[in-house]
């Protein structure tokens, strides 16, 4: 891995430190029960993996060597290096240590809390054995797989064309890393910047370790470790899964920094930052923004990768893949993490929860703002509101004497504001559309049915091929469905709709074609899609998600696709999957769509304190129950004037109003996962009107297999399968995905 630092110096001479002892002592534990020690049997570690079975303290006796990796999954280790740990039972001493039968014991010494740690570095792609042995202890063997830094690591064959940024080294998009330095002026005042931090984004200023400025007129931090140091940062911006990524971090020139011994003002905590929108481009992008200086000022690491902008790219594979990366350069590069809290808006709360839910581990904490479950349940919203606009607009296709007003737009789309379907369509591009303009793609490439119908078909499943896999035909398989749904059907039983329009509409609408365009028949998901969408976590139906401390963060929707009814379709999943919601907080505001300004930052304070409490609980019971029982009792949904202040509850509860989709018009459940429903027979008494003889057997004609049974679970809905790959060992393709199992762990 790519770093300024000269780790295997800095090893060697903890390594002689320690060599020089009598004994080389038991480790002890410093790190909480997340990160590994008494972490609950199979909840997630926080660097990712799900912890061992037995696994326990670390200063407890025992008989064997146990080598564990810090940096990341054993089976998912990348550019030919990994930070790793020997837990050495009492008595034992003479510790050696070999990688691919090469001696690395230099490199391992004395690490936070006692522990034994190295970065042991020259490993080669695919199997490598690290074995340690120390007299008066069986010896331990682990099998770490490298991985190209380029990727990929778990989300299969990467996708095609690319385009690398300019200085690329070569067509995985490898860039030396580049260091700088900045420092908070003393005029900002501490770093007390206001709730949120946002406004001094801005104030950094160059830092020149060679040419530095008065010591007077740099800002002082305090950090959560209780240390006081100059605010000067360091940030790092480089290439690794084929896109960019950035960590900051409070730093002191000059002194050293190593994984095994970060300096004193690393409270050893990451928090991911993420971006915006939902998009797919094929080419490397810009990394989201970590210079977050409320957060800095804490002692957080903070880091981001373009891959996890849901706007560059909203596959969850690789999403999840160049997370799990990032991590593990941060951890090399930094040391052992306690834990990990993910922070963003929109598109970034799309990946937190997703990701979380997929790969259970990554995150300890959450907190999604504006938030979005997944791209997937929002895409029904989206080709819906697509498919209507498609109809409303066009007098032609309604039958003679049909006459449509706002109100009745309303009340099918279940939303006061009829321009909501207008925004999200346009500042959204429409990736169900194989032939849109593609991000990345000259023109000339892009599909076009009949000009070049082998080129780029730019859609989100087309993008995540190695998730949906692929038709007869070349296309991706498609998850989207509205076979059986009965749009305006709650306007027809409040008499908002008459009987002539229900009919109109749900005659007319039809569905799309795998160009994207209007067809007369409504739109079948293709079973193996439907299947994937559920198994991935494309769809998130949060049957993980009671692993991870959630903070919701929400304001009133001013009809701009922001709906808040996804903050409570995700209670309503967690209540479905678990009879209760204990872990989720929701933090309403009265700023449009964000809540607060305060909140951002604020959410990532209180959840960590949240996690700092179960991750110290020494119970032998589900982490899920540990996160619901220690939630501290100062933590509890809030309402707030948009400026901090906190007022009643009541306030939001009327200006934070939760809409509605078309589907929920239609009967969906407010969980919104339902891509596919079950069907039963059409019967003229389930409707409160009276229908001619001639629109009932419209009717039948546009439903022949029946309409949507939402009383029962959706077609093949079932919960995500955790940790899936999508390559086999060889690297080749596996569609659907396979699950990685658990860890592999020292023998």
């Amino acid at each position: 891995m790519r770093t300024s630092l000269s780790w295997r110096v800095a090893a060697a001479g903890l390594a002689a430190v320690a060599a020089a002892l009598p004994m080389i002592p038991a480790a002890r534990a410093s790190t909480p029960a997340t990160n590994r020690a008494t972490t609950t049997k199979g909840a997630p570690a926080a660097n990712g993996a799900p912890a061992s079975a037995g696994s326990g303290s670390s200063s407890r006796t025992v008989r064997r060597l146990e080598l564990r990796v810090l940096s990341g999954r054993p089976d998912l280790v990348s550019g030919h290096s990994a930070l790793v740990e020997v837990v050495l039972p009492a008595g034992s001493r003479g510790l050696r240590v070999s990688a691919g039968g090469h001696d690395v014991t230099s490199a391992f010494g004395p690490a936070p809390g006692g522990r034994i740690e190295g970065l042991v570095t020259g490993l080669h792609l695919g199997a490598n054995t690290i074995a340690a042995s120390a007299r008066g202890a069986k010896s331990a063997r682990l099998v770490v797989t490298d991985h190209p830094v380029g990727g990929p690591v778990l989300a299969g064959p990467q996708i095609l064309p690319w385009t690398c940024q300019a200085g690329a080294t070569d067509t995985q998009c490898d860039a030396p890393t580049v260091i700088a330095y900045s420092y908070l002026p003393a005029a900002t005042a501490n770093a007390k910047l206001g709730a949120s931090g946002v406004a001094a984004f801005s104030a950094f200023q160059p830092y020149d370790p060679s040419n530095p400025p008065p010591a007077g007129a740099i800002a002082s931090a305090t950090t959560d470790t209780g240390t006081t140091v100059p605010f000067i940062v360091r940030a790092e911006t480089g290439y690794l899964d084929r896109d960019q990524f950035a960590t900051a971090v409070l730093f002191q020139p000059g002194q050293p920094w190593t994984p095994l011994s970060p300096q004193a003002q690393f409270n050893r905590k990451l928090v991911l930052t993420h971006g915006a929108s939902c998009d797919t481009t094929y080419g490397t992008g810009t990394a989201p923004a970590v210079m977050d200086p409320a957060l800095l000022g804490h002692g957080y690491v903070l880091a981001s990768h373009a891959l996890d902008n849901a706007g560059h790219n909203c596959n969850l594979a690789t999403e999840a893949e160049s997370l799990i990366m990032t991590k593990e350069h941060v951890i090399k590069t930094y040391g052992d993490l306690l834990w990990t809290i993910g922070s963003g808006c929109s598109g970034g709360s799309l990946v937190q929860q997703q990701v979380a839910n997929a790969y259970p581990g990554v995150y300890q904490a959450i907190t999604p703002q504006c938030s979005f479950t997944d791209a997937w349940s929002s895409a029904m919203e989206y080709e819906d509101y697509y498919m209507l606009l498609k109809y409303f607009s066009d007098p032609s296709r309604w039958d003679p004497g049909t006459v449509w007003t706002p109100a009745q737009i309303s009340a099918v789309i279940d939303h006061p504001n009829i321009g909501n379907p207008i925004t999200f369509t346009n500042v959204i591009p429409n990736s169900g559309n194989p032939s849109r303009s593609c991000p990345s793609v000259p023109s000339s490439q892009v599909y076009n049915p009949k000009t070049n119908p082998g080129g780029v078909k730019c859609t989100l499943q087309d993008y995540m091929v190695n998730v949906f896999g692929k038709r007869p035909d070349g296309f991706a398989n498609r998850a989207f469905d509205n076979v059986g749904i009965q749009y305006g059907l709650d306007g027809l039983r409040t008499g908002m709709l008459t009987p002539a329009q229900f009919v109109d509409l749900n005659t007319h609408l039809g569905g799309l074609d795998y160009n994207g365009n209007v067809q007369a028949a409504r739109t079948a998901a293709d079973p193996a899609g439907l299947q994937r969408a559920y198994t991935s976590g494309a769809v998130d139906s949060a049957n993980n998600l009671d692993q991870v401390a959630i903070i919701d963060l929400r304001g009133p929707d001013p009809g701009a696709f922001h709906d808040v009814y996804r903050t409570y379709a995700m209670r309503d999943r967690l209540l479905r999957d678990f009879g209760t919601a204990a872990n989720q907080v929701l933090w309403r505001g009265q700023a449009p769509i964000i809540g607060d300004p305060s909140y951002a930052d604020a959410a990532v304070l209180a959840a960590d304190k949240w996690v700092a409490r179960f991750s110290a609980d020494p119970r032998p019971i589900p982490l899920a129950e540990k996160i619901r029982e220690d939630k501290p009792g100062d933590l509890a949904d809030r309402c707030t004037d948009g400026n901090g202040q906190d007022i009643p509850e009541l306030v939001c509860d009327a200006t934070v109003a939760a809409y509605g989709t078309p589907r929920f018009a239609a009967d969906e459940p407010k969980t919104d996962d339902v891509l596919k429903c079950q069907l039963k027979p059409m019967r003229r008494d389930d409707y409160p009107v009276t229908f001619t003889d001639a629109q009932w057997t419209a009717l039948q004609k546009a439903f022949p297999p029946g309409v949507c049974n939402y009383g029962a679970p959706g077609v093949d809905q079932h919960g995500a399968t955790p940790w899936l790959t999508y390559q086999s060992s060889n690297g080749r393709v596996v569609y659907g995905g396979r699950p990685l199992g658990p860890p592999p762990t020292s023998r």
